[in-house]
């Protein structure tokens, strides 16, 4: 092996062999197992969110191949409608030519010539993260047989009465020209105005002062709602007002849903642009008035004045006629939520618009028992309540886009308006009788990517034909998703699995959290935070990575300020750390449901974790590869016996032991969705007592003339036997790492197979479990820790040999001190042991305690008094001035109150920490001025 671990030497390298030999597709032994990965959008890459989520997954997927389980992990991407139409669009604006200068088919073609050349981003970065979905199977939601899938779907929905199309509101996105989901809508607030108007009562005996932030929609007013039990104005209820500058007569009416604090407590109602005015109107058989066309431009429905004028442009000439006519109250500022396009920013208009729904309710009744009964599970648990809270309130599902790429509804009008749906044209007018000469027209809407999208489960199987995969892998065994999709994929998936398969498209949701900064800031490219895991495991320079957090940027404050906090934060750039070590710092933070603070610091934690496994296994080869006295290859064998060639000292039954108890612990924890856990659990086994322990005491095993040829053996055979088993536990977790060495063990260690992908997953044994063995291995830790912290405590060299004396020990600790003295002169670096028996007096001593018994470090003659003294007082000197500053600092109300919560913070915990030290620098100088 190399001195060195260079993942980057070996981890494409891997990568390629396992794909090219097949190994990620399933066995077709064992029990089915079987994860469908959330399709990302083929314009995607990876971000920090996925590499989260794909590395969840990815450790399961290996976790249950190496249970023998026959494993599927379906891998694909989400043709992304609108994000994909746009990418498209920009390319053709940069040389002039738009999708209507080009025709339909022919720009559907130039998505498709782009979808072959960068569409697969995202794929190859996820195989640097070392994913193992089954990439033979990989499927696109614009696939032929996806798109059968998909067909199929709204044909029988529409057929059993469950799709219609009708007249009602959608976000609208002025700039696209097309309904879009809630999700791809932003609301963030900003500074505006709440205007106050006045509407004269058509009696003339007054006027109703109305507070709006959208002077604009006044032109579509079809109501003034008032609370029935507001004293204010519960008598006008039944009367009109006239609708200044459109002379419209139209109710005041009184409504529940009116808050009677805000504003005025009188409310203009614009029931076809406001989601609440129309739920209002429904209620009160409101007219539907739309004045904007799909520009956002006033239509032919408001009077001819504003007819034509941008929605703002019309806002603005309102307010200025309103104020003319002396109907303007007052303006006040006002902070409201405004909602913008995700990909354009423009403001989403509230629209009227016919488009296609699906009728959810029917569909969510089955969806919420399947969660109630148990038949699927969140997990974290608390989930359901969102799930529930969602589906109980649950309106039809808008499924039509105004879009070219996408699927395209199967649906021909004839020229009176009459709807057909079916498979083709053919089949239309052979099923409906429609005569070749009557002219048909497809709808020119494509389907919502969730509708296509919530069929992955079954859609990706074959279905609607009954394939053999889709028998085996259907129902699907866990969904890893995060909470903001709960609603608009899990709960559809769930709805259209249930009624088309009559089945749970799968049996649990872990629902993971979202990754932020180290700050707990969100992630975006405005704020400068984003980390590209890519970036994290092959390194980039500081130049690069300010370029790359800039690129783009237009405002110049916006991007000095990102370029100076990058430099700040990353000075030297960013370190090549390897795809290990970025997987296993995922898996530490994972605690169920809760985000993530993503912190650098903790990855090159773990880059040293891999340089650990690499220097031990070198050190583990290098005791191993040698032959017993008879000239036989030492192999592993069943190191929980002994026999005649081999005997297993106390830690080696110590680390046999402690390895079946984190075998558990891992099972558990990722059993669970508990990753956090089962990362702890395998990194303090590997770290503090593989390495740091049984490493340590393996030497003197092995370098003793002492020790027999047969103890020498079981050492060996042990050392060989737990690096072998610890690497198949950690290789869900580490795959590359645990490979590479497997590789070189495998033979020593006796075992078979050509990757340690399929190789078995180690399972506890209860049987070698010797508790005895634990208890004594760890009476002989707290020895030697008591021994180190005396050294510490007391300035002693770990180099210079002292002696130790026992004081107040039981039978037991007398034993384990005739058992384990070698170790301990070795480890503790002891010059002798002394038992002392009641009534022996011990000279002054520094003194640790393991349990009741003393361990005793005689301080005459290790160490210079008097110099020790004034070493002591001279760090004692230099805490209490910068405990002193420190103390100045928080004691200044100016720093207090102004500075961040978090520098204040830092301040009081490195006051804690002085005062703990000056504490304990103290004690110590009590105790050497009574030698």
């Amino acid at each position: 092996m190399d001195k060195t671990y260079q993942p980057s030497a070996i981890e494409q390298q891997w990568y390629k062999t396992w794909e090219d030999s097949g190994y990620f597709k399933p066995s077709g032994k064992g029990d089915p197992y079987c994860i469908m990965i959330p399709p990302p959008n083929v314009t995607g890459s990876l971000h920090m969110g996925h590499g989260f989520q794909e590395s969840i997954m990815d450790a399961l997927i290996r976790y249950h191949r190496m249970k023998g389980h026959n494993t599927l992990w379906q891998v694909g991407t989400d043709h992304a409608g609108i994000a994909t139409q746009m990418v498209v669009e920009r390319q053709l604006d940069a040389k002039g030519v738009s999708r209507h200068d080009l025709g339909r088919e022919k720009f559907i073609d130039k998505i498709w010539e782009w979808k072959e050349e960068s569409g697969g981003t995202i794929t190859q970065q996820l195989r640097r993260l070392g994913a193992s979905p089954d990439w033979s199977r990989e499927r696109f939601t614009m696939d032929d047989g996806f798109y059968k899938a998909v067909q199929e779907v709204f044909i029988r929905l529409y057929e059993d009465d469950l799709i219609y199309r009708g007249k009602r509101l959608v976000n609208w996105d002025p700039k696209l020209h097309t309904a879009v989901s809630d999700l791809e809508v932003l609301s963030e607030e900003e500074n505006g105005f709440l205007w106050h108007f006045r509407y004269p009562l058509t009696d003339g005996s007054g006027h109703l002062t109305v507070a709006t932030t959208r002077p604009e929609t006044m032109l579509g007013d079809s109501a003034v709602a008032v609370h029935p039990e507001d004293e204010r104005y519960k008598d006008l209820i039944g009367k009109t007002i006239t609708l200044p500058l459109v002379g419209r007569e139209i109710p005041i009416i009184g409504d529940d849903y009116v808050d009677r604090e805000f504003g005025t407590g009188c409310v203009k109602i614009t029931p076809a642009h406001d989601f609440n005015d129309y739920e209002m109107g429904q209620r009160h058989d409101l007219p539907l008035i739309n004045i904007f066309n799909d520009d956002a431009q006033i239509n032919k429905n408001a009077p001819e004045k504003y007819q034509g004028m941008d929605r703002f442009d019309a806002r603005k000439q309102i307010v200025e006629d309103l104020d003319a006519l002396g109907l303007l109250e007052k303006i006040d500022d006002h902070k409201l939520k405004v909602p913008r396009g995700d990909r354009t920013g423009v403001v989403i208009e509230p629209y009227l618009t016919d488009q296609w729904y699906v009728k959810t309710q029917p569909l969510a009744d089955e969806a919420i028992k399947a969660v109630k009964g148990g038949d699927i599970q969140f997990v974290p648990k608390q989930y359901e309540n969102m799930y529930f809270s969602w589906m109980r309130d649950i309106q039809d599902w808008c499924i039509s886009r105004q879009l070219w790429w996408g699927h395209r509804i199967p649906a021909w009008y004839d020229e009176e308006g009459n709807v057909f749906v079916g498979r083709s044209e053919e089949e239309v007018r052979k099923k409906n009788n429609i005569a070749d000469d009557v002219t048909l027209k497809q709808d020119d809407d494509v389907l919502d990517t969730w509708f296509s999208s919530g069929l992955w489960t079954f859609g990706t199987l074959g279905w609607p034909e009954q394939t053999d995969f889709l028998k085996t892998f259907h129902s699907t065994d866990v969904l890893v998703t995060g909470f903001d999709i709960i609603f608009f994929w899990v709960a559809r998936m769930i709805m259209l699995t249930l009624y088309f398969k009559k089945e749970v498209p799968f049996h649990t949701v872990y629902v993971h959290g979202l990754v932020r900064d180290s700050h707990g800031q969100k992630m975006s490219k405005s704020k400068g935070n984003v980390l590209d895991p890519i970036d994290l495991i092959d390194g980039i320079d500081l130049e690069s990575l300010v370029e790359k957090r800039t690129a783009g940027m237009m405002v110049p404050h916006l991007r000095q300020k990102i370029e100076k906090q990058t430099r700040k934060e990353f000075p030297e750039g960013l370190a090549a750390y390897g795809t290990d070590a970025l997987r296993y710092t995922y898996y530490s933070l994972a605690s169920t449901g809760r985000d993530i603070k993503f912190d650098v610091g903790r990855i090159e934690g773990f880059r040293n974790f891999c340089n650990k496994i690499w220097n031990a296994s070198r050190y583990v080869l290098m005791n191993c590869e040698v032959q017993d006295d008879e000239g036989n290859r030492v192999e592993a064998r069943d190191c929980g016996q002994t026999g005649s060639d081999f005997e297993l000292s106390v830690v080696d039954k110590w680390i046999i032991a402690r390895l079946q108890q984190v075998e558990k612990a891992v099972a558990e924890g990722v059993e669970s969705y508990r990753f956090d856990l089962a990362s702890q659990a395998l990194y303090d086994f590997i770290w503090n007592e593989y390495c740091s322990w049984y490493l340590e005491l393996s030497k003197p095993i092995l370098n003793s003339d002492s020790t027999t040829e047969a103890q020498k053996v079981g050492t060996r055979r042990t050392l060989i036997r737990v690096l072998e088993e610890v690497l198949r536990l950690a290789h869900p977790l580490m795959p590359y790492i645990t490979e590479e060495i497997w590789q070189r063990v495998k033979d020593l260690a006796g075992t078979e197979g050509d990757t340690i992908m399929t190789a078995a997953l180690p399972i506890c044994d209860d049987s070698l479990i010797d508790e005895q063995a634990i208890n004594d291995v760890e009476w002989l830790k707290g020895v030697v820790e008591g021994v180190r912290n005396i050294r510490g405590e007391m300035n002693i060299s770990p180099a210079k040999k002292v002696p130790v004396l026992f004081a107040n020990g039981s039978a037991d600790d007398q034993r384990r001190l005739q058992e384990n003295e070698q170790y301990l002169l070795t480890l503790a670096s002891l010059e002798s042991i002394t038992w002392l028996n009641a009534g022996d007096e011990a000279p002054m001593s520094a003194t640790g305690l393991v349990g009741e018994m003393e361990v005793l470090v005689p301080m005459a003659g290790l160490i210079d008094k008097d110099a020790e003294m004034a070493r002591l007082d001279k760090e004692i000197d230099k805490i209490k001035k910068d405990l002193q500053r420190v103390e100045g600092k928080l004691n200044n109300p100016k720093f207090v109150d102004k500075a961040p919560a978090e520098v204040v913070q830092k301040e009081k915990d490195k006051m804690a920490d002085m005062q703990s030290a000056l504490e304990k620098l103290e004690e110590q100088k009590g105790k050497i001025a009574e030698l």
